[in-house]
Formats: structure tokens, sequence, C-alpha cells
């Protein structure tokens, strides 16, 4: 079972733990990935991904603040 998105296919990156002495430690950072049930589907999906499916959602609840501003 490999650890990517679905949908993007983002995956793991290497990232270094640095030391108090500077000793370079290379260590896996995994993607946060989420089960979702799309269509009737299973996917394994990144948050990211999530964010952005939810995006039309959100800007649509967002309020639009209009000035007043005076000619």
């Amino acid at each position: 079972m490999a650890k990517k998105c679905d949908l993007c296919g983002r995956g793991a990156t290497k990232g270094a733990s640095r030391s108090h002495s500077k000793i370079k430690t290379l260590k896996r950072q995994d993607i946060n990935l989420q089960t979702k049930v799309i269509d009737g589907a299973k996917f394994k999906i990144c948050t990211a991904c999530m964010r952005t499916m939810d995006k039309p959602k959100r800007v649509k609840n967002k309020k639009v603040v209009t000035a007043n501003v005076e000619k």
C-alpha cells in the first residue's frame, strides 16, 4: 500500500533532523492522508486536496466586505 495521494500523486519527502552538534540525520516526512468516499468509491487523499475540493463552499459562504468610497 503506497503512501501517495490518489488525486494529486503527492508522496513523502525527505527532511533533515539536526542535533545540537549539527549532525544531520535524514528522516521521512509522510503526508497527511485521509480516507474519503467520493461517488461511492474509497480514495486516500491528502488534506490539501480535501481543502481544495471544499473551497467553492468556503468562498460562497464568505462575506464580501465592500468599502464605501465617495467620489
